[in-house]
């Protein structure tokens, strides 16, 4: 697994343990498309079990996740009808029981899976799944802004995209940059942006115009074609939230209209 989605997984995984109460929680991602995942990220295990499980697509609890590409639980995983159990030796070894995986799937492909446990036979609540499904729709926009990222760094061979299509990857990475929790990830997507400018030919900022990292973020998702609501959702923001950058960038750029206020953020070199 490379550095960045290791830091991504265990940090998504840390966030789990916290938020579900769960005193065990684990998981990893495909490696090079293969067709096999490997547990590579354990929090509060006892044993060594459970750490470099290879986990096949369809079998366990796991691969039943990985093969339906949804949440998945068992109350009691030793007992459990509906898995198949080739795992059983290292689960019973850390004494898990109740169990739920959730996958990560990003464009409709499943790229890996996060798992919480607990040691008794009890039901997970609502608030167990919540947890596990929002942990892994963070490592999803991490793993997609690094897709993304890499996309445009290396563009396939012999393609040459529109500079609209530029502008809205432009909006997309400036979205999803301030969640990308590990700072070295985060540091080269606000790069790229910089690439992304020079390349367009953008000129420098206005003087008398300056606008927040906030409100060029919203303006951003603005020019991607994104409404408020979705412009909050990519920024974790509120959609009146949203609205009120929304306005104090208008206001700034004189601009009486959305579409106004992406025009002459870039004229004025604040967005490419």
């Amino acid at each position: 697994m490379e550095a960045m989605e290791a830091v991504e997984l265990r940090a998504a995984l840390v966030r789990l343990r916290r938020g579900s109460g769960l005193p065990v929680v684990f998981g990893g991602l495909f490696r090079d498309g293969g067709p096999r995942l490997r547990i590579a990220e354990l929090h509060g295990a006892v044993t060594p079990a459970l750490r470099g499980l290879v986990i096949s697509t369809g079998s366990g609890l796991g691969g039943k996740c990985l093969a339906l590409g949804r949440p998945c639980a068992v109350t009691d995983y030793p007992a459990a009808r509906h898995i198949t159990h080739e795992y059983d030796v290292p689960v019973s070894a850390e004494g898990l029981r109740s169990v739920v995986a959730v996958p990560v799937v990003v464009r409709r492909q499943v790229r890996g899976v996060l798992y919480g446990a607990l040691r008794n036979a009890l039901p997970l609540g609502e608030r167990v799944l919540d947890a596990a499904v929002a942990a892994a729709r963070d490592v999803e926009q991490a793993l997609a802004v690094r897709d993304e990222a890499a996309r445009l760094v290396e563009p396939p061979a012999g393609t040459e995209p529109s500079w609209e299509e530029v502008r809205q990857a432009y909006g997309e990475l400036r979205a999803l940059a301030p969640r990308v929790v590990d700072p070295a990830l985060r540091a080269r997507l606000l790069a790229v942006c910089g690439r992304l400018e020079t390349a367009a030919g953008v000129p420098v900022a206005v003087a008398d115009v300056r606008l927040t990292p906030r409100e060029t973020d919203v303006l951003a998702a603005v020019a991607s074609g994104a409404t408020n609501a979705a412009a909050g959702r990519r920024l974790g923001l509120s959609p009146e939230t949203v609205k009120g950058y929304l306005r104090s960038a208008m206001r700034k750029l004189g601009a009486h209209t959305r579409l106004e206020a992406v025009v002459s953020a870039r004229r004025a070199g604040l967005l490419p």
